[in-house]
């Protein structure tokens, strides 16, 4: 069986006995999924690639104590979020860089790409104004498809403490997002408005959510 069509606890027995190529395959799998959680997270491109990067290298390192106690896939976004924590908590206070809104080169988007980005952009914006411990439980969450269980274990705090934190972080996208799902909403009547903010964030083409979730 080729690297490739091993499975990803397959891939991380390699590496810890000994296979060059088998932390590469894994690395090659899911570094665009680990990308997008840790440029959400951290809002700027420069600090997310140097944090996934330090991810993958403590993932190379810890890789022997794995125990498949969870997925592979659970196992690295804890380490890409914990990474992601960690340089918050050193950073200085520095201008957030915006998402571009197209690499050089892209062709001319149809329209109804050009829709999804703009909701994107839109949704992205709304996320840069919830605070650090809002945001990343609400990436988890209603972006990627984990459980509430599943984002207190990567994020080491207290299910209810997941639940408040996206409950508070949801009102305040909710401002901002309910028109996507519901131009008419009534932006005065409270519920309507989180219900509406928090479903334009679950529907909004973000990346790739978790399948079958």
């Amino acid at each position: 069986m080729t690297a490739a069509a091993s499975s990803d606890a397959a891939l991380i027995a390699a590496h810890a006995a000994g296979d060059p190529r088998a932390f590469a395959e894994l690395v090659r799998r899911h570094r665009d999924r680990m990308w997008a959680v840790a440029l959400r997270t951290l809002r700027d491109p420069e600090e997310a690639s140097d944090a996934l990067q330090e991810a993958f290298i403590s993932a190379f390192r810890a890789a022997g104590s794995f125990r498949a106690e969870s997925q592979v896939t659970t196992w690295l976004h804890r380490i890409v979020v914990n990474a992601c924590l960690d340089r918050v908590r050193r950073r200085q206070a520095r201008p957030t860089v915006p998402l571009p809104e197209a690499g050089p080169g892209e062709p001319v988007t149809p329209r109804d790409a050009m829709s999804d980005r703009e909701t994107r952009l839109v949704v992205q914006t709304a996320l840069n104004e919830l605070s650090e411990e809002q945001r990343a439980p609400i990436v988890l969450v209603d972006v990627e498809g984990y459980s509430v269980a599943e984002t207190a274990k990567l994020l080491g705090i207290a299910e209810g403490t997941v639940k408040s934190r996206c409950a508070r972080g949801r009102a305040k996208l909710a401002k901002v997002l309910g028109h996507l799902r519901n131009p008419d909403a009534d932006a005065n009547v409270p519920g309507a408005a989180v219900a509406d903010g928090n479903a334009a964030l679950r529907s909004a083409p973000l990346g790739r959510h978790r399948e079958g979730r």
